[in-house]
């Protein structure tokens, strides 16, 4: 049987936790799917390890090794290497439930269409709770941006998209210097046509390192302005959006901007009369950013 589902994991020196990723999957009640791992220039032994996991042929496990680069460099490989059917991201301080993979693809097999993007399920906290404590709505799909729109539901997701429209919306462009472009970027660009499934069960075990991208957001919007002005700009022009959400994102884009010494922010903003009103308050945004991050 071909694998229906690429379980990508992004890594960079997590030598020490992929082991607990690797033994989640062999726990899976099906291995209908491939391992793409894509290394961002780890040093600290992650290929040979990789490489004994390849040896012992318990799982389909594809291995890239690239120059560090940054989360959405490691998206970039990944998606233009995927041949299968569905994508997910497992990331390497993660790992899935024992039963993850089977629901996915249970689902996708009853209810897939062309006019969907995929599956949206829910993340889990170590103490084997949704995380912020809530489900999805009772729906049988959604749009990533109404959930917090329409149904104000702050939680924490995990999407399955559909390669081929991966394939469509990506790369991401790699700005000189900056490592921070969050994909979500591909995942909104996606949402802006099709909504997903909603699969209300557990499709990952989130275990927050204070090293890892989360943590740190504040000092992301700093070092990576251009990537970060871009999905602004991007959140901006959805369809979907808001005037509250149109104008929170264009103070963002402001500081962005302000820190990229961008100065035809003007001339690129999607939405000008939005941009213009929110200088004020993307220059005191931009002002206590420095302050906190100094």
């Amino acid at each position: 049987m071909l694998p229906n589902l690429t379980v990508f994991t992004p890594t960079y020196n997590r030598a020490h936790l992929l082991p607990r990723v690797y033994e989640a999957l062999l726990r899976q009640s099906i291995h209908n799917f491939v391992w793409l791992i894509v290394d961002d220039g780890s040093t600290d032994g992650t290929e040979i390890l990789v490489k004994s996991w390849q040896q012992e042929k318990r799982l389909a496990i594809h291995y890239y090794k690239k120059e560090n680069g940054g989360l959405h460099t490691a998206y970039n490989l990944a998606i233009a290497k995927a041949s299968t059917e569905l994508f997910i991201c497992i990331d390497s301080d993660d790992f899935m439930p024992d039963d993850a993979v089977e629901n996915i693809l249970e689902l996708w097999d009853s209810k897939k269409s062309a006019e969907v993007a995929g599956i949206i399920g829910l993340d889990y906290g170590m103490d084997g709770n949704p995380l912020r404590g809530k489900l999805l709505p009772d729906v049988e799909r959604v749009h990533i941006l109404d959930l917090a729109i329409r149904y104000k539901h702050d939680v924490d997701t995990k999407m399955v998209h559909r390669t081929d429209l991966l394939k469509a919306v990506a790369p991401m462009t790699v700005f000189r210097g900056e490592k921070n472009f969050n994909p979500i970027f591909l995942f909104l660009k996606i949402d802006n046509q099709y909504p997903l499934l909603v699969l209300n069960k557990n499709l990952c075990f989130v275990d927050y390192q204070e090293t890892g991208m989360a943590n740190n957001i504040l000092k992301q919007f700093v070092d990576s302005p251009k990537s970060f002005a871009e999905l602004r700009k991007l959140n901006m022009s959805l369809i979907r959006a808001t005037p509250g959400f149109i104008f929170a994102n264009a103070v963002h884009y402001v500081s962005s901007s302000i820190f990229a010494n961008n100065r035809n922010w003007f001339k690129e903003a999607p939405r000008k009369g939005y941009a213009v009103l929110a200088v004020p308050m993307g220059l005191m945004l931009n002002l206590y950013l420095r302050y906190k991050t100094r």
